[in-house]
């Protein structure tokens, strides 16, 4: 019987897919179900019929998976933080190297490459260093906040719910930071209901308090806060900074990030020093960081070490090679594997960062680190040295056609691959299988509880 949009099922889930949904098959035709994982069986509505495939959404859960677990967050199902919260975690490492695996071999048309078992997060709750709440006039209200009458629903402070811009989740706790960040959070949640200075409209565009960025330092265990303001009022902010620095010892920064830009993005035009310094120092390894409030740096610093320790045993430096790091960002590979190469030349086309970068080796006292700052695709070609190791850390969208080109002209010996998109990981091996032998891929596990993955992938010229 064929499905059509609409219609009403019951089906029984087989598989997850990358992206965290949970796959099917009706009559061949598969279906993506939403919120579901491998052996529930479940009543869903066909919310969407293509050609090749289906979504359903669930309407009641029949019968549980064993897979399953309680979600200890009240927001879970709601927020769009984490998707897979209740997914037990051992499962969650699982799939992930499920998804790597299958990716290579479906769309790098590659078999028979060794996907190691997923190293696991370290915490897999209060993992992240750095969150992002939102501003809005409009609130999302849960099923049990329906038609209270002491529920403000002009003011939320928090995350977003999947599929909409304009209403936000009031979130009096995520458990993704550490705890001390929730406590900060909801003292400045007070703090903007009561100063009668209205939040930002994310539909109207009007409003004054956009967004609050907390950054936690793990090595120093030290908080910067970030406030994102729509215009400058220092006579607003500053009791608030006041306030922070007087109540929490652990707050050694607080910035106010101005921008009357109409973009969702919790980055200021420019910005004010509020109270403190103006940087957040944190450590991976060896090696400190100068954190500003809107640089780059890993979320999950802990498993930052982790990937970066896969990254230099890939690479197999002696102290005699030069290391070229395409996509360097902070600098913060290039650090990490300084100590253990001749030369490491790094290429990131935001300016922002490559300042960062070369401050970082100033505070590290490295000096083998030169940053180029440019296109790749236009600037890989200018280097006049073929270097034995390339680091190649691209954004989700993996590397444009010409850069791949480039590299394999120029024809390192070694390139360690670093990947946050299985996808596009597999299909930039894809197009360099025919020079290089894919040796073997190692999963780490950075963000728990969302469908998310970095990996490892180790190359060797033919």
């Amino acid at each position: 019987m064929a499905i059509k949009k609409g219609d009403i099922i019951e089906l029984k889930i087989s598989d997850i897919a990358f992206g965290g949904k949970g796959l099917t098959r009706v009559n061949g035709l598969a279906v993506f179900v939403d919120q579901s994982v491998p052996s529930d069986y479940v009543k869903v509505r066909i919310i969407k019929k293509k050609k090749n495939y289906a979504e359903a959404r669930i309407l009641e859960i029949i019968e549980p998976s064993p897979l399953r677990t309680d979600p200890p967050c009240k927001y879970s199902n709601y927020c769009g933080g984490c998707k897979w919260q209740f997914l037990d975690y051992d499962k969650q490492v699982e799939y992930k190297q499920q998804h790597v695996s299958e990716s290579i071999e479906h769309i790098g048309v590659i078999e028979n490459v060794p996907v190691h078992p997923t190293i696991p997060s370290e915490l897999i709750f209060g993992y992240r260093n750095k969150m992002e709440f939102s501003c809005s006039d409009k609130r999302w209200l849960l099923p049990d906040e329906m038609g209270r009458e002491d529920i403000d629903t002009d003011f939320a402070l928090g995350l977003h719910v999947p599929g909409t811009f304009h209403k936000v989740l009031d979130t009096d706790a995520c458990l993704l930071h550490p705890d001390l960040g929730n406590h900060i959070l909801e003292d400045i949640r007070k703090f903007i209901k009561h100063s009668r200075v209205p939040v930002y409209g994310l539909r109207s565009h009007v409003g004054f308090w956009r967004f609050v960025m907390l950054r936690h330092s793990v090595a120093y265990d030290q908080w910067m806060v970030n406030i994102i303001t729509a215009s400058e009022d220092r006579d607003t902010v500053q009791p608030l900074a006041d306030l922070l620095m007087e109540k929490y010892p652990g707050v050694v920064s607080v910035i106010n990030n101005i921008t009357s830009r109409k973009a969702g993005i919790a980055i200021g035009e420019y910005e004010i020093l509020l109270a403190g310094e103006s940087v957040l120092k944190d450590k991976i390894g060896p090696f400190e960081f100068e954190i500003s409030a809107n640089s780059f740096f890993q979320t999950n610093t802990r498993g930052a070490e982790r990937l970066y320790e896969t990254v230099k045993n890939y690479a197999g430096l002696t102290s005699g090679e030069t290391v070229v790091d395409l996509y360097s960002g902070t600098g913060t590979i290039a650090l990490y594997l300084s100590g253990l190469a001749k030369k490491v030349i790094g290429m990131e086309i935001i300016e922002s960062a490559v300042a960062d970068a070369e401050n970082n080796c100033r505070v590290n006292s490295v000096s083998n680190c030169q940053f180029i700052r440019g296109d790749i695709k236009n600037c890989l070609s200018q280097l006049t040295i073929t270097p034995e190791v390339m680091i190649i850390d691209p954004p989700r969208v993996g590397m444009h056609k010409n850069v791949v080109k480039q590299v394999m002209e120029m024809a390192p010996e070694r390139i360690v691959y670093v990947s946050c998109n299985p996808s596009t990981l597999a299909r930039d091996m894809g197009m360099m299988k025919e020079d290089y032998d894919i040796l073997e891929v190692q999963p780490v596990d950075m963000f728990p509880h969302t469908y998310h993955i970095e990996s490892v992938a180790k190359l060797q010229k033919k």
